[in-house]
């Protein structure tokens, strides 16, 4: 009895093991890259756009409506859920206030000190709702500023000139990521209702047009363009009349050919 019961032990073992190896989505977690920060430079070195000092603006902006929305979440919500998620983003928000609050001074770039319009009304509505109501527009409102800030926040990332601007976008995209998968948690997000990706054609001709130097643009636009006709009607005509040659000594040949052929 002990040596059957010791072999279905050493069974189940393998057994596992197989699992483990022939079943691998299941047993093993795929481990994902985090991106170190200790790589990046952070001295207020390269040029700044404007689109970076909007960057930084918004970033700003998105911590002064979402901390209270977050503090409103712990009176106004009946979810333990909801609540929790509340908690975190106005929480993590205000780490990134910080580092925000940090590279516009290293930057000399002016922040706002109370939300936009949008940003204001959004507050009034979750002020005037009360349980699941109030659940419904704070994962709403959140969600879809979340997916708006994402695309720029890549935008500028890949883009800008300014190692601290590069930083604090890497550092952004985490904390978004983060909040969005906290919101999406909750299980109440209306995705039918949020914006769609444009359609892949229309985003690669916009990405074309972008890349386009002003100077490719300029010299094929104004007096340039009938000085291009000309040269191209002049190639066209060369053309025709190098084939026409071609056609007739062919031809030439072809008849003294044919000519001696039947003489003989």
């Amino acid at each position: 009895m002990a040596t059957l019961a010791w072999r279905r032990s050493v069974g189940l073992a393998f057994l596992a093991g197989a699992l483990i190896l022939f079943v691998p989505d299941q047993a093993r977690a795929a481990d994902v890259p985090v991106p170190p920060e200790n790589l990046l430079s952070d001295r207020g070195r390269g040029d700044i756009s404007d689109a970076d000092r909007d960057f930084v603006i918004k970033v700003r902006l998105a911590g002064l409506w979402e901390i209270p929305a977050g503090e409103m979440a712990q009176d106004k919500s009946n979810s333990a859920r909801i609540k929790k998620i509340g908690r975190s983003i106005a929480d993590q928000h205000e780490e990134l206030d910080l580092l925000t609050r940090n590279a516009a001074k290293k930057l000399d770039i002016a922040l706002p000190n109370e939300p936009n319009k949008d940003q204001q009304g959004w507050l009034a509505e979750m002020e005037e709702s009360q349980g699941p109501e109030f659940d419904d527009v704070y994962i709403d409102r959140l969600r879809a500023a979340h997916g708006k800030i994402f695309p720029a926040i890549a935008t500028i990332r890949a883009s800008t000139r300014n190692d601290t601007v590069r930083k604090l976008a890497q550092q952004a995209n985490q904390f978004v990521m983060t909040h969005m998968t906290l919101l999406e948690s909750s299980g109440i997000v209306d995705y039918a209702g949020l914006p769609t990706a444009p359609p892949p054609g229309a985003a690669t001709a916009q990405a074309q047009a972008r890349v386009v130097p002003a100077a490719e643009e300029s010299s094929t636009s104004g007096t340039n363009v009938p000085l291009i006709l000309a040269a191209l009607g002049g190639g066209l005509a060369a053309g025709v009349v190098a084939t026409r040659q071609l056609v007739g000594n062919r031809r030439s040949a072809y008849r003294s050919r044919r000519t001696r052929y039947y003489a003989d």
